[in-house]
């Protein structure tokens, strides 16, 4: 009975693994993709090494921290780690019937939560700890994502340059015996260094992605008299990413996702910085914690910055009744403050073949803050009021859902 039970764990924790590959490589080479610098089959590749790395790293300690301290291990039987990856999973079905990401980690955690109530063996300690890290982390990108769109974004968009290559960006040249692998020849310096770029941020993310996101796999397996040993439950989880980053990612690449498509390249770069920067640090002081969470309040911050130029600080703090109120979106991302400024290509843009803007042949100065009147802002913006409240309202809810479905489990059942 045991070994069926074992069996059932690693094909539910292949099918978590399998879906958070499929997602988490669109989100992580979602921009190298669009912007036509790698291939889909090169994004997967790179996406699997780099997730191992960050898994048979830092990823370590979150899976001791979800295998081990959140509830002792001995609570994890073949039964138990079966519903805990069940509710894992069936939370990642109800976010895409929504149309919603939701976190994997924050329900994973709500699982093991009703395992512990139900046993009383929660550590409530840890709990208020990692509850108060999921409070602090969004509210730290957020604020980041504030004072870069409020005070470097504009300069760095004036200065920042991509090109929308027609042709991939790394070529091979098979004239020879060989095939040698060359730039775009189309390519400026400042592309290269740009376009690496975006490849590069996309290994990092992925890298944070492994770390955060392979414990959600396998945790509940791993541990003292568990089915896996930590290194087993790695490779397991890196498996199962690859499987999904190899198939069910191919079209989450090819249509970039409906989220970032209007982003331009540079918001990408920084969102990604931020948001992985912030999951690696709780990574990798053992805290489960959101990357989707954590990037999403990033772009929401670098769009308020950027309308919020409109006015000074003392005029937001006490704004005037006949001045208009700023409308505070994330369109203002690929809003220009200037007519004449040239505009940064969006991902969407290169994924659509059209043409660049004409640049100019001076660059206008970046207005100072508070010189300009409110930001006329995209109609089409990354996140609208109602949009915005339906993904927080899911990030709270299945988590709450987990916990509420998982205890009369384990209290009454198991």
């Amino acid at each position: 009975m045991v070994s069926v039970l074992a069996v059932a764990g690693i094909l539910v924790a292949v099918f978590v693994g399998f879906n958070i590959g499929g997602s988490s490589t669109g989100v992580a080479f979602g921009p190298a993709v669009g912007s036509r610098l790698v291939r889909k089959a090169t994004a997967a590749t790179l996406f699997v090494g780099f997730g191992f790395l960050g898994a048979w790293t830092v990823g370590r300690n979150v899976i001791a921290t979800m295998s081990s301290s959140i509830v002792p291990a001995a609570q994890f039987t073949p039964v138990a780690s079966v519903a805990v990856l069940f509710f894992t999973g069936l939370s990642l079905l109800v976010s895409n019937l929504y149309g919603v990401p939701a976190s994997t980690s924050m329900t994973a955690v709500g699982a093991i939560v009703g395992l512990g109530l139900a046993s009383d063996t929660l550590n409530q300690a840890l709990m208020f700890v990692i509850v108060s890290a999921w409070i602090v982390a969004p509210l730290i990108s957020f604020a980041i994502g504030l004072v870069v769109g409020r005070y470097l974004y504009p300069y760095l968009d004036r200065y920042v340059a991509f090109t929308k290559f027609d042709l991939h960006f790394i070529q091979l040249d098979r004239s020879g015996r060989i095939p040698r692998p060359h730039f775009n020849r189309n390519a400026s310096a400042q592309d290269v260094v740009g376009s690496l770029s975006v490849v590069v941020i996309g290994c990092y993310m992925a890298f944070s992605a492994g770390a955060s996101n392979a414990a959600n796999a396998v945790a509940p397996l791993v541990g003292e008299g568990g089915t896996l040993t930590v290194d087993q439950g790695v490779l397991l989880a890196v498996a199962a990413f690859g499987l999904g980053s190899f198939t069910i990612a191919r079209r989450t690449l090819e249509t970039v996702g409906d989220d970032i498509t209007e982003l331009p390249i540079l918001a990408s770069l920084i969102v990604s910085v931020v948001g992985g920067t912030v999951i690696t640090i709780l990574s990798y002081a053992g805290i489960p914690a959101s990357l989707a969470v954590s990037t999403t309040s990033t772009i929401i911050g670098l769009g308020w910055g950027r309308a919020s130029r409109a006015a000074t600080l003392a005029e937001l703090a006490t704004p005037k009744p006949d001045r208009k109120n700023l409308d505070v979106a994330t369109g203002a991302l690929v809003t220009s403050r200037v007519e004449e400024a040239p505009a940064s290509p969006t991902i969407g843009d290169i994924a659509r073949h059209e043409e660049p803007p004409e640049t100019p042949d001076e660059v206008p100065d970046v207005p100072e803050v508070g010189s300009e009147g409110p930001a006329e802002l995209d109609e089409k913006s990354l996140f609208d009021p109602s949009a915005a409240k339906r993904i927080v309202t899911m990030w709270v809810l299945t988590p709450s859902m987990a916990v509420v479905a998982s205890y009369p489990v384990f209290e009454y059942l198991l």
